[in-house]
């Protein structure tokens, strides 16, 4: 990234080009570098006796300090500040430091005075992604090609929008249109690779993508999706391979630090791949998925302490990712932590209100914490959601009543569906425990050992309960 911003530079002191001013920062090192486009040159050029506070605003941009960045905008003198360009810049970089609302009224202001201003278009088209407004982003990005047609950034996004959303045709077609002017454009030859790739054409995917890095050898982003190809088609090596020349042109690209992680998972490296995942983390705390990874991995090891506050790192980031709740509340359980464990599912069932399994074992810890019918209250209101006619339906009904075990087990035997019927004999044998007949208990853990449902959230339950019980020996998991 460094180097893609001081050759943009170089060129700003023959006048500061647009660029620098959207392209050159915002997409150094996320999309393509070193592709010049006609449209993006502005028609005015900078003072050269203020190129100095300029030079200060990229040092600034590089260690990503926007607030000093933008300080220096107020050193600069009124009539240069009002120039279009500088007010373009200014927006950019708005826009990178989060200040979306900001960004936009810069724009607006300069379409009030050109409506056909392209790259204030972008600038309102780039905050609208940032704010996660899909549909006032694709109008922007229509403006800008009402404008101009040919405006490469506008098509490429728009591209990428469509693969985003899976329709694949419209995307090719937007990529297309640019190669056909410029076939050498990198982010146009990367977006119709992967569409290749989505549409398994791996031949085509990987010819285009060759050609991208010979003619962009410094550029990772070209290794980063021929990396994702080879993943995709089974060639691991290939992959690491594409994905640690990418991470030597540029060392903090945190998606490809994940993939690396996970073709390391895919080799069975997998202390290998918690180290990528934690990389991820120190680099950016604030993005969630390395913590599915991490987190996960750790509960894998044993790491049980460290495993349980990533779940809540992640349950904090992402509240409606479920898993993690339920990840806690298992650990929860392990450790007999049936209060703690009762608010982890309790928030799981909140955030998935139809996984009534959530509720059910919520209840089971709510009764352990306390006394058996502390949980009624719930499960009344609950009873209120679930079919009548549903397994999961008796369940609740026999945690409510504290009776009807003996018609519950008889439905549970006959049930079909394995998985269903393991996870209700788990569900048994935890209330057999809570209401004093443990070796009934112990009786239906190992029923529900020998039926292997390993996908059940309630398999991994039962083999804590097994080797708590003595009936299994210890995992031979520890802690790291």
């Amino acid at each position: 990234m460094r180097d893609c911003i001081r050759r943009t530079w170089l060129n700003a002191n023959k006048g500061i080009f647009l660029f620098f001013l959207i392209l050159g920062f915002l997409s150094c090192g996320t999309n393509v570098a070193g592709t010049f486009n006609q449209e993006d040159m502005p028609g005015n050029q900078i003072d050269p006796v203020h190129l100095e506070i300029f030079d200060e605003i990229v040092q600034h941009l590089l260690r990503r300090d926007f607030s000093s960045a933008l300080a220096l905008f107020d050193t600069l003198p009124e009539e240069e500040v009002r120039s279009i360009p500088v007010r373009i810049m200014r927006a950019s970089i708005l826009n990178s430091a989060g200040r979306t609302a900001d960004a936009r009224r810069i724009a607006e202001g300069i379409i009030a005075e050109d409506s056909d201003n392209t790259d204030a278009l972008m600038i309102l088209a780039d905050a609208a992604a940032i704010d996660g407004q899909d549909r006032d982003r694709r109008n922007f990005l229509n403006s800008v090609l009402a404008v101009n047609p040919n405006h490469t950034r506008a098509l490429n996004d728009l591209g990428n929008i469509h693969i985003g959303s899976r329709n694949l045709r419209n995307a090719a077609g937007y990529f297309d249109r640019v190669l056909a002017y410029d076939p050498n454009n990198g982010d146009a030859l990367i977006g119709r690779a992967a569409v290749h790739r989505l549409n398994r054409e791996w031949q085509n995917a990987e010819q285009l993508l060759d050609h991208a890095i010979s003619i962009h050898p410094t550029w990772a982003e070209p290794f980063h999706e021929r990396a994702r190809l080879y993943r995709t088609t089974g060639f691991f090596d290939d992959a690491l391979e594409d994905l640690n020349t990418a991470l030597l042109l540029e060392p903090d690209k945190y998606w490809a630090i994940i993939d690396q992680g996970l073709v390391l998972m895919d080799m069975d490296r997998r202390r290998e791949a918690l180290e990528s995942f934690e990389r991820a983390i120190a680099l950016d705390p604030n993005i969630f998925m390395a913590y599915v990874f991490s987190a996960g991995l750790r509960d894998e090891f044993g790491d049980w302490a460290r495993a349980e506050q990533e779940f809540i790192t992640l349950a904090r980031l992402r509240p409606d990712y479920f898993f993690a709740f339920e990840s806690i509340g298992v650990i929860r359980m392990r450790n007999q932590d049936w209060a703690g464990a009762r608010e982890a599912f309790l928030e799981a069932f909140r955030q998935a209100p139809t996984e009534f399994n959530y509720a059910i074992l919520a209840a089971l810890n709510w009764m352990r914490a306390g006394r058996p019918a502390d949980a009624r209250p719930f499960l009344a209101q609950v009873l209120r959601t679930v079919p009548r006619d549903s397994l999961d339906h008796a369940m609740l009904r026999l945690l409510h009543d504290l009776r009807g075990d003996a018609d519950v087990l008889a439905r549970v035997e006959s049930e079909q569906d394995l998985h269903e019927r393991s996870r209700m004999l788990f569900y048994l044998a935890t209330y057999y425990d809570i209401t004093g007949s443990p070796m009934l208990a112990n009786r239906l853990h190992l029923r529900v050992q020998e039926l292997e449902a390993f996908a059940n959230v309630e398999w991994q339950l039962n083999q804590i309960a097994l080797e708590q019980r003595g009936l299994l020996p210890p995992s031979n998991r520890g802690t790291e």
